[in-house]
């Protein structure tokens, strides 16, 4: 059969779609580009906030209208785990459902509905497998290196939807690993809802494992590892040293702060304060470590004097990169049960604390030129006719991009070394030197 797949949400799910890919191809299907190509269509869903329901709800009624050309829908992920019956009665056209632990019945599923079944099941076991069709340029690659999540933050519903935090063998990932590894991958991204505490459900100790998995990822064919979403509560002076010290690793780490204050922390079932937080960035930057975050702007009871903390924070702190997002009612979760924060509010906030923002970087960009990085080649801009690349300190497709220009041939996946010369917002532009 020809498949069409539509992947939404975050790198996670990426991880979770590479690997449903290959569990088809190796079933003898193939894949088409378009809807009107295929013969069965397949959207893997998110449902972290709003904005991404909407999103995953557009996408499977784009899928639905081709019904009425023979095409089957398959809806995979965080919608069915978490709207299943809901779905089924309101889009019965859907002609399967899976949830986020189904990805391993995806052949049996496809053989099903092409004999006119349907079928629904969100409490699966999702047998681990390494292969992967990959979905991101071949020279990198997101390792997803746990599932779940026990922080239970009054305003998530990941612990509702994917369960548990729940560690993948390390003796499987360092399997996945290299096999990336020897397919040309040369940057290999480390994801979890909380990469920091790996292991811990898995050792003897209770104590997580990220430090044993670093080192046995470090002797592979890697020129870079990367850390995404690292909890501030458990990231130790050890790990912090095996960042600054060990080559391969990138001096970058995403920490998704959420606020500084501490009422706000508090309401946010946070396990660190604001002085803990000072404290860390200071180790950080101490470290020569790129540190980007994220914060939720509005969430119920933020009052002014909250959000002066947070301005506060951010202009002290000068972080490298930051995003911010509008608080996101979630259903079944406790603070959707607190007071909520007026709308109009909440836009002037994320409008000014983004220019506090902008200027900081303006000025981290600014004092960047005339300085010479190693940038990895991540393809060509025909628009500008440059080459774009990214540092060790910017993560794929959130930090934004190095383009260059070079008198010599550029090839995607190698690493050159690049003056900075200008910049523009978050893009910086360069050229290669020899």
């Amino acid at each position: 059969m020809r498949i069409g797949v539509v992947s939404l949400g975050c790198d996670k799910n990426r991880v979770d779609t590479e690997k449903m890919l290959s569990r088809l191809i190796s079933a003898g299907h193939t894949f088409a580009r378009t809807e009107e190509e295929s013969d069965i269509i397949i959207i893997n869903t998110c449902a972290f906030i709003d904005s991404a329901k909407k999103e995953s709800i557009s996408e499977i009624f784009n899928a639905v209208s081709y019904k009425e050309k023979g095409k089957k829908v398959i809806v995979t992920g965080c919608m069915p785990q978490r709207y299943l019956e809901d779905l089924k009665k309101d889009i019965p056209e859907v002609d399967a459902y899976l949830g986020v632990a189904d990805y391993d019945k995806i052949v049996e599923v496809v053989d099903k509905i092409t004999k006119g079944e349907k079928y629904a099941c969100i409490n699966g076991g999702d047998s681990f497998i390494s292969k992967r069709m990959l979905t991101t340029p071949s020279h990198y690659a997101y390792l997803k290196i746990a599932d779940g999540c026990d922080n239970f933050c009054s305003y998530c519903a990941i612990p509702y939807i994917r369960g548990r935090y729940r560690s993948e063998k390390m003796e499987d990932l360092i399997a996945e690993a290299t096999r990336l590894s020897e397919d040309g991958v040369k940057e290999l991204i480390l994801v979890a809802q909380d990469v920091t505490n790996y292991g811990k459900d898995l050792s003897k100790d209770k104590k997580p494992m990220l430090i044993q998995l670093l080192d046995a990822l470090c002797k592979l064919d890697f020129e870079r590892i990367r850390l995404l979403y690292l909890e501030p509560d458990s990231i130790t002076d050890e790990l912090i040293e095996k960042i600054k010290s060990e080559k391969k690793i990138c001096n970058y780490v995403d920490i998704p702060f959420q606020h500084a204050s501490n009422s706000v922390l508090k309401r946010m079932n946070r396990h660190y304060t604001k002085e803990e937080m000072v404290a860390l960035v200071k180790k950080l930057k101490d470290a020569d470590i790129t540190i980007r975050s994220t914060f939720i702007i509005g969430f119920p009871g933020e009052s002014e004097e909250d959000f002066d903390e947070l301005k506060d924070f951010l202009a002290n702190a000068k972080l490298d990169y930051t995003g911010f997002f509008a608080y996101s009612k979630e259903e079944g979760t406790i603070a959707a049960k607190y007071e909520q924060c007026n709308v109009k509010d909440v836009k002037r906030r994320l409008k000014e604390i983004q220019s506090l923002q902008n200027n900081i970087l303006k000025e981290k960009n600014k004092a960047l030129i005339g300085s010479v990085v190693k940038v990895i080649s991540d393809g060509i801009d025909y628009d500008t006719q440059s080459f774009i690349g990214r540092s060790e300190r910017q993560a794929p497709d959130i930090d934004g991009q190095i383009y260059f220009t070079s008198t010599e041939l550029v090839e995607e996946g190698n690493i050159y070394d690049v003056e900075i010369t200008s910049y523009k917002g978050s893009y910086l532009f360069g050229r290669a030197v020899q």
